[in-house]
Formats: C-alpha cells, structure tokens, sequence
C-alpha cells in the first residue's frame, strides 16, 4: 500500500467548495445527449480537492440540459469519477437540486455544485461556524490533557520500507462545577517518517547519525536517503506544524481537519465527559472510532446503526460533517479530553471572553554526549491553554510540555525514543551515565515507548528544578501572568529575563550581560522579580518555547461566552 492520501485515515479527503468565479453567459448551439438544442451557455468555476473544477453549463430556459465538468486535479479514481457520476445526475434531474454528493468525494462534490452555481449566478452559502452561545456556569475549572501514540502505517513506500508517524493530541477545556464541559479547544501533532508522501505532513527523519528513505517531490516513490545532521534535526522540528496550522492543506471527507473538529466540538458543549464517552461507546464505530453516519459497509458497523432510534439517527445526521476518527492510530483524542478533566484547576474569574490553545516545538541538541561520545538529543512540544477577559487580559494559563530524549539520556524518568522501526539508538537502561546496550527500535517497541510518554505535570516530583518541581515553578510563572496581556507577559519577558538563556534575572547569575541587564532595571521590577523568586526555569530555550505558546494561544483564541455566578 502506498502512503498517499489514504494516510489521512479517510475515504478520499474532498474539499468544500469556495472563491467561485463570476459566471460568463455566451449563446451557441449545444450537443446534447440524442440532440442538438439552441441553448444558453454559462461557465463557473469553484475550488474542488485537488485544484479548480470548471462548469460548463447549457440552459433551456432554468433547465439543465447538458453539463461539462474539468477538474484535472481531482484525484483519480475517486474525485475523478466523481465529476462523471455528478455530471450525468444533474443533467439528468436538470439541476442540483436532489442530486446527492458522492459517497466518498464530499470536497469533490460540493465542488461540482459550487461551480454550477457560480455559472448560474446563484451565491455560494457561507457556512462559517455558528455563533457561540453564552453560558451561564457556577464554578469554573479549566484542564490540558496531552494523549500520544504512535502509528504504524500507512503501508509502505516503494522500497518495502514502512511509513511511521507520532501523534500528540493536545485538549483545553473549561469546565463547571457539574463537570459539564463549556467550551474547548483540540488540536493535534502528527509526525511522519519522510517517505509519507502527503505534502504537507511534519515529517522526522530521526535523531542526528540515524537516517531513513524520503519521498521529496510526494510521488509516491524514494528519491532519497535523508541522513539526519544535527542542523536538519533542527530545523524538521522547528518547521512542525499542528492539523489547525496547516488549514486547508489537511482535507478529509468533508471539510478540513480543524472543520470537523469544531463540530465535535460544537457537539460535546454541555456534556460531562462521562457523557461524552457514552456518546462516543453509542454512535462511533467499534471498528475505527468515526461517527455512525449509515454510509460504512462493515457489518459490525451497520448493525450497531440499525440498532440506533430514528431520533439517534437524526442527532447523527445533524454533524453528517464530521466524519473523522475520535480514537484510532492517527490520534486518541477521547484521551486527551479525559486527561483535560483529570488535571483540572480551578479558575477565579466572573466570565470569560475568549479562549486559546497554543502549541510550539523545539529541537534540543544535548546536554552532551554519552561515554561513547554518541550525542544525546530531546525534542519538545509545548501547550498552553488560556482563557482572557473582554480587554485580552489573561485569567488563567495553563502549561505543560513533552519532552522526549534519546535513550542515552540517563534521567530516569525522561519519555525517550529510540527512532523508527528500523533504526537504532545507544541506551543507558540503568541510568548510570553510561551506555549499557543499543537499542534496535521494532514496530512493538515503538508503540510501547509513546505509550509511556509523560508531560513534564505528570512526572510530578520526579521533574525537580532549583526551587521546585517543574510543576511548581511554572504554576508561579502563571500565577504571576494572570491579570497581564499577551503584549504585556512578552514585554515582561524582554525586559526582566536573560538574553542569554531567558531565565528570569533574579540578580544570580554571573555573566556579564546578565549583570548588566538585571542592573539596568528598576527598583519595582526588581521586586516584581523577588517575587517570583522561585520561578528560575527559562521560558525560552533549547528545552522549550514557552513563551512562544502563550503568544500562540492569544494569537489563536476564539470568542466564548461564559459567565460564572456563585
């Protein structure tokens, strides 16, 4: 099996339609199916999955009577046949009324009535999201809950070598007293070995010395072998993006990922996440986790929808949209939502305005080297979920951060990962500062290692710093953010933490621009340091850019509305 578009776990990945043309009106003679006919001829054109789909379209008087559809880019087989099964149903009912979209070719579909209805001069629906309701809620938490995995597939390249990735799902939510859910965001990490050949995924070719097969022009087959230096580790993990951040790029069954998410979303608003597993336990496959929408071919998948109340059905057709797995090898997002809930804070505030989910990523390279002079290296994701005020002050962060090193690393608790199946690593299993074994990475241990990650909040005691645990130390980090803007935490950054490592300057360090810069400050700043004394972590550097998320998270909130009474 090849890694093309079937690694995004859905049918064919169709786009909605938008940016339709104006329509052009000429008058000419029209072969039509058995005849010729004196017709009106009007073009349109709108945006199909793979690029433009142009409509040719031959009226008599508001009928259709013959069609033509282009879209060269539409992928074959699926999109491609697509266009001829729609072309013959809309001449054949006269128009796009009562014909269906393709089962499995949603983009390509909504393409195809875009484009008539950009000849007949007819306006494209907008379908942004609804307005958010307000909320009234007594008592407010708010939780971040980070659920891994790892995910062997989809098939494999021309070589017979597998396609691999990694899977971060990251879920903000606010809660009330009653454990009901009042709004929240999801957003997802998916890493991919570099001969997936979808073009837009992240991709890791491992850690510096190991390589793996690559398909850089995604044409399904190896061009090359890419050798990992500590430059291009660097850099593939800087130039990560989420699901939300590659928009349009990331298209399933019938909208983008960010798309369908936000009608799970929509959908889990008011419920407790008890009820949001009964949910999914009732209406989502045993097979695959997607919602039951009547179209699968399984058996096991249509008995349980034919066992659903018509009223079931109803509710299900009501997000027909959303057709993407909630827990399967591409992410566990059920998971993360229950990880959310399970870390819950409490949050003083009496409403709130907007919420935001932030991520960053950041290649470290160190600390050092083992006793066989082999590097030690650490990737980092970092998540921030906020909730600001109607000026965009901050009520309350909430921070975490994996961290996943080499299996050389000696920590005992670290989250380490050898590589992909087929590569290898030096290993310290008794953290002893030297090298005890190499590790040869097999599809059984790969999945095992991610299974065990833990966040720098879920290892607890074990994660100590200078004053505190790691937890410790950033809860007064945010502590001391809240009732601050965004511009004004980063203003705070630039002027009190050091340029060298962005650790606050707490007047303790030794090096001379430290000294200068902490010298430079004002009496109030420096006492708005003392403090936060405790709080001597960076906040961006190798191990992570904290302060990047929290900019990310203002930058990405979304309007809510929820007041809190007592």
């Amino acid at each position: 099996m090849s890694a093309g578009l079937a690694a995004c776990g859905q049918k064919e990945p169709e786009p909605s339609a938008a940016e339709t043309t104006a329509a052009e009106t000429t008058t000419a003679a029209q072969e039509t199916p058995g005849e010729a006919a004196e017709g009106t001829v009007v073009t349109g054109e709108a945006e199909g999955y793979g690029g433009p789909i142009k409509a040719e379209v031959t009226l008599e008087g508001d009928k259709i009577v013959d069609l033509k559809l282009t879209g060269d880019q539409e992928t074959p087989g699926i999109g491609g046949a697509a266009l001829e099964t729609l072309q013959a149903a809309i001449i054949e009912k006269g128009g796009i009324d009562g014909v269906d979209a393709v089962s499995g070719a949603t983009w390509t579909s909504n393409g195809v009535f875009d484009a008539v209805r950009a000849a007949l001069g007819i306006e494209t629906e907008d379908e942004g999201g609804a307005d958010q309701k307000e909320v009234a809620a007594t008592g407010l938490s708010h939780g971040l809950g980070i659920a891994s995995s790892g995910r062997l597939g989809p098939g494999k390249d021309d070589q017979e070598v597998g396609v691999y990735s990694i899977n971060e799902v990251i879920a903000y939510a606010l809660f009330g007293d009653d454990g009901t859910i009042l709004d929240l965001e999801v957003d997802q990490l998916e890493v991919a070995t570099p001969n997936y050949d979808g073009e837009h995924m992240p991709h890791l070719t491992g850690f510096p010395g190991q390589s793996y097969n690559a398909d850089e022009d995604h044409d399904e087959k190896v061009d090359a072998v890419l050798e990992q230096t500590e430059d291009a580790f660097l850099a593939e993990v800087d130039g990560w993006s989420t699901k939300r951040e590659r928009g349009d790029t990331y298209k399933l069954g019938s909208g983008t990922w960010t798309e369908e998410m936000e009608l799970f979303e929509e959908t889990f608003r008011g419920m407790t996440i008890e009820e949001v597993k009964k949910w999914y336990e009732a209406y989502c496959s045993d097979l695959n986790g997607r919602p039951l929408h009547g179209t699968s071919d399984k058996e096991e998948d249509i008995a349980k929808y034919e066992a659903l109340s018509e009223e079931e059905k109803t509710a299900l057709d009501g997000i027909s949209g959303a057709t993407m797995s909630l827990n399967d090898s591409h992410g566990n997002i059920i998971a993360a939502l229950e990880k959310a809930y399970e870390n819950r804070r409490p949050v003083e505030a009496d409403a709130v305005a907007k919420i935001g989910l932030g991520i960053t990523n950041t290649g470290r390279l160190g600390p050092g080297k083992d006793d066989q002079e082999v590097g030690v290296y650490s990737f980092n994701t970092q998540a921030v979920g906020g909730c600001y005020d109607g000026d965009g002050k901050i009520i309350a962060l909430f921070t975490d951060v994996m961290e996943v090193a080499t299996p050389n690393y000696d920590g005992e608790h670290m989250p380490h990962l050898t590589g992909f199946p087929g590569q290898s690593y030096n290993g310290d299993e008794d953290h002893d500062e030297k090298v005890d074994t190499v590790l040869e990475q097999t599809e059984d241990t790969f999945l095992a290692e991610i299974e065990a990650w833990a966040t720098k909040r879920e290892r607890g005691d074990t994660y100590k710093l200078n004053s505190g645990t790691w937890a410790d130390e950033m809860d007064l980090f945010e502590g001391y953010f809240a009732g601050k803007t965004t511009d004004e935490v980063s203003a705070w950054y630039a002027a009190s933490c050091s340029d060298l490592n962005g650790r606050p300057l707490h007047g303790t360090s030794d090096k001379e621009e430290d000294v200068a810069k902490y010298e430079a400050l004002t009496d109030e700043q420096k006492q708005e340091l003392d403090s936060i004394s405790g709080a001597t972590m960076s906040l961006s550097d190798p191990h992570g850019d904290i302060l990047g998320a929290i900019e990310k998270a203002w930058a990405a909130a979304k309007d809510t509305s929820i007041t809190v009474g007592q």
